[in-house]
């Protein structure tokens, strides 16, 4: 019998908090959804709370993955350290706080869920996320891993999906925040889309007041981002997978407007 599983794009501050809070159980009723990873990243704007993570996981959320914002709210280190729920990218310097992938009790038996960050156009150096996929596979026996991969580069993420095909039931990726309409299911049986999208604000330039983002563009001094105002959207996709094989059946995007 298949099984459902939920993944919700980057949550971009209060409105898409607030619209979780609403509607996230409502929506995992209604397409009987067994398992949910949501990408908490933007959840402060830039970074996560320890608060935001409680708030996810009161609304429906099982696992939270993060990326490239990680780091933007400190108090969120210790809290790393402490909830093996809530996952950095696994690539991230050994050295860092807290743990880029773990094994899950699900009502169909253990699932592995990971989270990667991209190399490509990113601000910062990481490990190879290729590599880093291969290190985790060897040791996780679990018949379905779900793979966040957090990049900027939608060749990269193309590649890793292709790279990983057979390999792990479903990956998706994050950080755009802009939904793609490529969502399939490859030869080898992963379930595939380049970016979940957003949830958060549908007036907005990827989430951030759009005359901000404007004016960053013509050149002015930056300014600390803040979440647009008005109606949001939740975005992600529906994973139909067979937890026995470990394939994925099919993928259908989601879009939910307040």
């Amino acid at each position: 019998m298949s099984v459902n599983i939920l993944a919700i794009g980057d949550v971009a501050g209060s409105p898409g908090m607030n619209l979780l809070a609403k509607r996230l159980r409502q929506l995992k009723s209604r397409y009987g959804i067994a398992f949910t990873v949501v990408n908490g990243e933007n959840a402060s704007v830039v970074g996560m709370t320890p608060a935001n993570a409680e708030s996810l996981f009161e609304y429906g959320a099982d696992v939270i993955t993060l990326g490239n914002h990680t780091w933007g709210r400190r108090e969120l280190i210790p809290y790393l350290e402490d909830n093996r729920y809530v996952l950095r990218p696994s690539n991230f310097a050994p050295q860092t706080p807290g743990r880029g992938w773990g094994v899950y009790d699900a009502p169909f038996g253990d699932v592995c869920v990971v989270n990667l960050i991209g190399r490509c156009h990113m601000d910062f150096g990481v490990e190879n996320p290729f590599f880093e996929a291969d290190r985790i596979l060897k040791q996780s026996r679990a018949k379905v891993t779900l793979v966040d991969f957090h990049a900027e580069a939608t060749s990269e993420k193309q590649a890793m999906a292709f790279y990983l095909d057979g390999r792990v039931t479903a990956l998706w990726g994050t950080h755009t925040h802009v939904q793609t309409s490529d969502a399939r299911v490859l030869p080898g049986g992963t379930g595939y889309i380049t970016d979940l999208g957003m949830t958060g604000p549908v007036n907005s330039v990827i989430g951030i007041r759009p005359e901000q983002s404007v004016s960053r563009f013509l050149g002015n001094p930056p300014q600390r981002y803040e979440a647009a105002a008005g109606p949001a959207c939740i975005e992600g996709a529906v994973f139909e997978i067979d937890p026995v094989s470990g394939r994925c059946l099919s993928v259908t995007p989601l879009r939910v407007f307040e």
